[in-house]
């Protein structure tokens, strides 16, 4: 008789056997590994060193990887091994008030967080037509977007800014005093200084303890930083399957694209506009397609990503590739900034595609008539500006000159100013009297 007990003792005290690579050649950003299969998306792990390398193609039998930290002190033939499938990262409410790496590890100085759930970081968006409709008007507490572009839950808008025109600044505004239940900051490719400037400052405390906040400075390697991006992401889906609704920031999209272009290109893709390759638009709408409204009975991700304006320039391919993709945007323009208005909303080149869907018609139709104000006093600047208007001349430009200053009033707001959207509504309410 065959004693099963025994057989079963020896195969729990056998080792496991995992398959082993060699690491080939290391050039800048890329690692060649041979003898271990592993499909694209994979992470592999250098024994004896502490780096991981993600999977992002293959010549023939040899893998392409590119590393998820320094290639220093990785020597030719060091074995590899496949180390998961699927790159996770730990979720739930202990990351409250935490600011963490890419991988899940702390960076404020704290003990990691126990956490039993995990979620992968590549993920597909909820499919489209189980997406439920965006309906409900989204309070962010900054006074000019309530009013003047109002969102909805569920929204993904862009804001489009260039260096120095106050984008932390209503970013933090808006991370504090925003009606959600979670936000979730992204902050990729920042300079060290930044996250600890915009962590204290821009967030405060007040706003830290609602949030979890999620860093990849811009000293990582390339896909370390996109890998931020995407673990931000998770980590928002994660909430707003637990029926809550969420604040997604990332700043910026436009340097997790420029990680993906470094990592693309070094990988031997072919560049096309400004040395951007076809995988980073492909990557673009699987990222940003993930923010929205979930399936009925989820929450919501109402998602802001800041697009850089290189050179104060709004055709940079990003910036044409978000625009497409996001339910609107909102350009901070640097002649506002330049005239001390804060924060510096262009209301003429904003624009909220969900507004007509959540915000009611009262509040569209005072809107339009302001742009379209609006539009005539930037039309008759020029002659303005150099004493060529006579007044009386055209009655909507007559108009424009008293009602323009009211605007740029709503609009002007303190960094620690906390507007309600029944205050934002009474202040469009009174220009609103003007024009009757």
């Amino acid at each position: 008789m065959i004693d099963l007990g025994r057989h079963v003792e020896a195969v729990a005290k056998a080792r496991s056997f995992r398959i082993e690579g060699r690491v080939r050649q290391a050039v800048g950003q890329l690692v060649e590994v041979s003898g271990v299969e592993a499909s694209v998306g994979s992470e592999l792990e250098v024994i004896g060193r502490d780096v991981r390398l993600e999977v992002l193609g293959f010549r023939g039998d040899v893998l392409v990887t590119a590393p998820l930290g320094t290639t220093a002190g990785i020597a030719p033939g060091a074995r590899v091994r496949l180390a998961t499938h699927a790159a996770g990262i730990p979720v739930g409410r202990e990351l409250l008030g935490r600011v963490l790496d890419a991988f899940g590890r702390p960076l404020d100085g704290r003990p990691a967080p126990i956490v039993m759930d995990r979620r992968a970081v590549h993920a597909a968006p909820p499919p489209a037509f189980e997406r439920e409709p965006i309906h409900q008007l989204f309070d962010s507490g900054v006074r000019a977007i309530d009013a003047l572009l109002p969102l909805g839950k569920g929204q993904r808008v862009g804001l489009f800014a260039g260096a120095g025109v106050g984008k932390s600044t209503l970013l933090g505004i808006m991370c504090r005093n925003a009606k959600v239940d979670v936000v979730v900051v992204g902050l990729i490719g920042e300079r060290g200084r930044e996250v600890g400037d915009f962590v204290r400052g821009a967030l405060g405390p007040e706003g830290l303890a609602r949030s979890v906040v999620i860093a990849a400075t811009s000293d990582l390697p390339p896909l370390v930083r996109a890998r931020g991006a995407l673990v931000a992401t998770a980590v928002a889906e994660h909430f707003r399957a637990q029926g809550l609704d969420v604040l997604l920031v990332m700043d910026s999209v436009t340097r997790f694209a420029m990680a993906l272009r470094e990592a693309t290109l070094a990988a031997g893709e072919p560049a096309l506009t400004k040395g951007y390759t076809p995988s980073v638009f492909a990557a673009l709408p699987a990222l940003l397609e993930r923010a929205g409204t979930g399936r009925k009975g989820e929450g919501s991700i109402t998602a802001l990503y800041t697009v850089l304006a290189e050179g104060d320039d709004l055709g940079d391919p990003i910036a044409d590739a978000a625009k497409g993709i996001l339910d609107g945007h909102i350009v901070l323009a640097r002649s506002l900034a330049d005239r001390g208005l804060f924060p510096a909303i262009d209301v003429l080149r904003s624009i909220s595609r969900v507004a007509p869907d959540v915000a009611p018609a009262p509040q569209l139709g005072t809107v339009s008539k302001l742009r379209d104000l609006m539009s005539a006093n930037e039309e008759a600047a020029d002659l303005i500006r150099i004493g060529a208007y006579v007044p009386g001349t055209d009655r909507r430009i007559d108009e424009a000159r008293v009602i323009v200053p009211m605007i740029e009033n709503l609009i002007r707001q303190r960094h620690d100013e906390n507007v309600p959207r029944s205050a934002a509504l009474a202040s469009l309410g009174t220009i609103a009297e003007r024009l009757r």
